[in-house]
C-alpha cells in the first residue's frame, strides 16, 4: 500500500442529525475516488461504512466507521459517525482524533438537535469544520435558510464557498465563489462536472457573496487585514491562504453543497477538503502528561517519539477484539512492543492494518497523523494512550456520557446464566456507553444504556454474536425500610421436648439513627446473662433478619440494637439458638417501632432550551421531584433536581418526547426519603404480588 507523508493526509469526520445524509456523503467519496467500484447505499449490503448487520437491517449509523481513499494524491481518512442520539457517544469519542468536521446538514430539515451537539462538542475542541448542505435536490430545499439557521442557532456566520444554481428537482450545479466558475453537475451519479461561466443573472449575487469570502480571509491573517484596508483587494494567492488559516483555527466555516445521494458535488467538496483543510502537521501540538503528571505535548511529526490514542475497540467474533487509533507522532510499527502508558504495560503488536469499512489491509507501519488498526491487544481498551516507553506521555481520556436507561436482563435458559455476564462484558469493551452491574439487593443483572434503541441493538447483539437469549424487564426500585420509634423487646426461642434441646433468650433495646448510618450492634451484657460466645450469634442473627423487613420485605437500614440482657440453659443452648432468638425478637421488635419504607433519590441536572425550561420544570414536580435551581448554559439552562428513582426509570424517551429531542439530563444516586405514605400501600401490595 502506498506511503503518504503527514502534509498528504486529511483525517475528516463526517458529523450530523440521523438521516442528514452522512453516510451517503462517505459512500459518495469513496465511489467518485476509486476506492469502492459502486455507490453504497444505506440500509444496503454494498453499504461499505455501514456493514453492521444492525445498521442495514435498520438503515442507520450505529457504529462510528473508518475508511480511506485518495484523491488528487491525498489520502483522506473519512470517519463516519452516528447521528441518532442513542448512539451519539460514538460520534463525541470520534472528535477527538479528527483534524477537521464536515458538519452535514439537510436542506430541507435545517440545524437540528444533534447539530447543536457535534457543534458545541466541535467548539470544545477547537476543531475546524467545514458545512455541506445536502440534499439540495429536495423539493423543499433552502439553501439561503440553512445558512440562516448556521448564523442564528449555532452563533457562527458560515463563508460560502458555493451557492448553488437552482435547488430542488431542478438542481443544476454550483457557482464557486473562489475560482469565480460554474460547475455542472452530471445526472448520472458519476460525479462529474463540467466548468463553465457563472450566469449573467447571478452576478450581483455573486460578487456580494465573493466580497463576503475575501473579507473572511482578510480577517484570519493580520498582515491581510492591514492589506485589505488599504487597497480592497487581495491577490488569489493572498485569498487561498486567508482561507487555510482561517479554516485551520475555526474561524473560517466554509460551506459547499450538493446531493451526496446522486453524487452531485461530491468531488468539488474532496477538492476542497485537499486544497483548504489542515493536514496534521498544522495542527496545533497534541498535550498530555508525563508520569509524574507534568504537562508535555507532542509536535504532529513522524520525528517525534510515538504517542497514538485509541478511539474505538470492536469484538470482533471471529478476528478478536480489534483496536482503532490514530497515531499523533512517530511511527507505530507492525510486529512491535508499545506501551500502553494509561494502564503502564506493555504491548506486543502483531500486525497493523488501515481499514476500509470492514475489510482490512496490513500495513507495515501507521506514521504520525494516520489511522490504524490492530487486533488482540491484551490490556488496551478505548481511551488509552500507547507511548514509546522512554518519553512516556499520557493523553486525556475520552470522555463518554453517562447511561440514561436502565433494564434488567434473565436469560430464557438458566444454563446461559454464566454466558450471559460474559457476553455483556465483551459487548462493553466495545461500546464505553454500556455499563453492566449487578444490584446488590434486588440481585438483578442490569444494563444501562443512551435509550431503549441502544439497549434493544445490545439484546440483538447478545443472541446474534453468542446466542443468548434474553428477557428484558424494567429493573425494580431497591426500597428500603427503617424504623422511626424505639423498644425494648424479648426474644426467645425455647425448643425442650425429646432429644437434645435449644435455648435462647434475649432482651433487645431497637432505636433508629440518622439516614445513611447504617447498621450499629451494641452489647451491654453484664454478669454472664448470655456467656460471650453466643453474643456474636445474636449479631449474626439480627443481621440475616434485617435483610428481609417487615412492611414489604426490604432491607432495614438506619437503627441500633442494643443487647443488655438474657438466659440461657447450661445443656440446651446454643450460637444456633441464640441466633433464632435474636431474630425472632428482632422482627418483633421492629414491628413496634412506627417502620417506614425508604426510597432512593437521584440527583439530576437536566439541559434544555430556555424556552421550554417552565414544562421541564412543571414535569419534574409532577413526578414528586424538588427543584434545587436552574444555572444557565449559554442559551439552554440547566434544572438541577433531586428525584426519586421509582418516577425516572423511563425518564430518556419522556424528556425526549417533552423537549423534541432538544433536552438532555444526567443523574446518579444521591440519598433515600421516606416514601409518602399514600404510596407506601401501593408499594407494600405490589411487593405481595411479586413474591405470590
Amino acid at each position: 500500500m502506498k506511503q503518504y507523508d503527514i502534509d498528504q493526509l486529511r483525517n475528516v469526520g463526517l458529523v450530523a442529525h440521523g438521516d442528514a445524509g452522512k453516510t451517503s456523503l462517505a459512500e459518495a467519496m469513496l465511489y467518485t475516488s476509486g476506492a469502492s467500484d459502486r455507490l453504497g447505499k444505506v440500509g444496503d449490503v454494498s453499504c461499505v461504512m455501514d456493514f453492521d448487520p444492525d445498521e442495514v437491517k435498520r438503515g442507520i449509523t450505529i457504529n462510528a466507521s473508518l475508511a480511506f481513499c485518495e484523491w488528487d494524491s491525498y489520502k483522506i481518512n473519512i470517519v463516519d459517525t452516528p447521528g441518532y442520539v442513542n448512539f451519539i457517544a460514538e460520534t463525541q469519542g470520534s472528535m477527538r482524533v479528527l483534524d477537521t468536521a464536515i458538519v452535514v446538514i439537510s436542506a430541507n430539515e435545517g440545524v437540528q438537535i444533534i447539530t447543536e451537539k457535534v457543534w458545541k462538542w466541535a467548539d470544545e475542541e477547537t476543531l475546524p469544520r467545514a458545512i455541506f448542505i445536502n440534499k439540495m435536490d429536495h423539493e423543499r430545499a433552502n439553501f439561503a435558510k440553512v445558512v440562516d439557521d448556521v448564523e442564528k442557532i449555532l452563533k457562527k456566520k458560515p463563508v460560502k464557498f458555493q451557492i448553488p444554481l437552482d435547488t430542488g428537482t431542478n438542481l443544476k450545479g454550483v457557482v464557486d465563489l473562489i475560482k469565480m466558475k460554474s460547475y455542472s453537475f452530471a445526472s448520472d451519479q458519476s460525479g462529474k462536472v463540467t466548468e463553465g461561466e457563472i450566469p449573467s443573472d447571478l452576478k450581483d449575487e455573486v460578487d456580494q457573496h465573493r466580497e463576503e469570502l475575501i473579507e473572511a480571509a482578510a480577517e484570519a491573517i493580520d498582515e491581510l487585514t492591514e492589506k485589505y484596508l488599504e487597497e480592497g483587494s487581495l491577490t488569489d494567492d493572498e485569498i487561498k491562504k486567508g482561507l487555510k488559516a482561517g479554516i485551520n483555527n475555526a474561524s473560517v466555516i466554509p460551506v459547499l453543497c450538493g446531493s451526496a445521494l446522486n453524487n452531485q458535488g461530491v468531488s468539488l467538496l474532496m477538492d476542497t477538503i485537499v486544497e483548504y483543510f489542515p493536514s496534521p502537521d498544522t495542527r496545533p501540538p497534541i498535550k498530555g502528561k508525563d508520569n509524574s503528571q507534568k504537562e508535555v505535548d507532542r509536535k504532529n511529526s513522524p520525528d517525534e517519539p510515538l504517542s497514538a490514542l485509541v478511539f474505538k475497540t470492536i469484538a470482533d467474533p471471529y478476528a478478536g477484539q480489534l483496536t482503532l487509533f490514530r497515531t499523533y507522532s512517530g511511527v507505530l510499527k507492525s510486529d512491535s512492543v508499545a506501551l500502553n502508558s494509561t494502564t503502564k504495560s506493555k504491548e506486543k503488536l502483531g500486525s497493523l492494518f488501515c481499514i476500509q469499512g470492514k475489510k482490512q489491509t496490513s500495513v507495515p507501519g501507521i506514521s504520525a497523523g494516520d489511522f490504524g488498526v490492530v487486533a488482540k491487544l491484551k490490556k488496551t481498551m478505548t481511551g488509552d494512550t500507547l507511548s514509546d516507553d522512554k518519553k512516556v506521555i499520557i493523553f486525556e481520556p475520552i470522555k463518554f456520557p453517562r447511561p440514561v436507561l436502565s433494564l434488567s436482563v434473565v436469560p430464557k435458559k438458566k444454563q446461559d446464566e454464566e454466558k450471559l455476564s460474559s457476553s455483556l462484558q465483551r459487548l462493553a469493551v466495545e461500546d464505553p456507553t454500556l455499563q453492566v452491574s449487578r444490584d446488590p439487593q434486588t440481585n438483578e443483572l442490569i444494563i444501562s444504556g443512551m435509550g431503549q434503541l441502544h439497549l434493544e441493538i445490545i439484546v440483538t447483539r447478545l443472541q446474534r454474536k453468542f446466542g443468548v437469549e434474553v428477557e428484558v424487564k424494567t429493573p425494580k426500585v431497591p426500597y428500603k425500610e427503617t424504623i422511626r420509634g424505639k423498644t425494648k423487646v424479648q426474644g426467645k426461642y425455647k425448643k425442650q421436648s425429646g432429644g437434645r434441646g435449644q435455648f435462647g433468650d434475649t432482651w433487645l433495646e431497637l432505636a433508629p439513627l440518622p439516614h445513611g448510618d447504617g447498621f450499629k450492634f451494641i452489647n451491654k451484657i453484664v454478669g454472664g446473662a448470655i456467656p460471650r460466645q453466643y453474643i456474636p450469634a445474636v449479631e449474626k442473627g439480627i443481621i440475616e433478619a434485617m435483610n428481609g423487613g417487615v412492611l414489604a420485605g426490604y432491607p432495614i437500614v438506619d437503627f441500633q440494637a442494643t443487647l443488655y440482657d438474657g438466659s440461657f440453659h447450661e445443656v440446651d443452648s446454643s450460637e444456633m439458638a441464640f441466633k433464632i432468638a435474636a431474630s425472632m425478637g428482632f422482627k418483633k421488635g421492629v414491628a413496634e417501632c412506627k417502620p417506614v419504607l425508604l426510597e432512593p433519590i437521584v440527583s439530576m441536572e437536566i439541559t434544555v432550551p430556555g424556552d421550554m425550561m417552565g414544562e421541564v420544570i412543571g414535569d419534574v414536580n409532577s413526578r414528586r421531584g424538588k427543584v434545587l435551581g436552574v444555572d444557565p448554559a449559554g442559551s439552554n439552562q440547566v434544572i438541577k433536581a433531586n428525584v426519586p428513582t421509582a418516577e425516572v426509570l423511563k425518564y430518556a424517551p419522556d424528556l425526549r418526547a417533552l423537549t423534541g429531542g432538544r433536552g438532555s439530563f444526567s443523574m446518579e444516586f444521591s440519598h433515600y426519603e421516606e416514601v409518602p405514605k399514600h404510596l407506601t400501600d401501593k408499594v407494600i401490595e405490589q411487593s405481595k404480588k411479586e413474591k405470590e
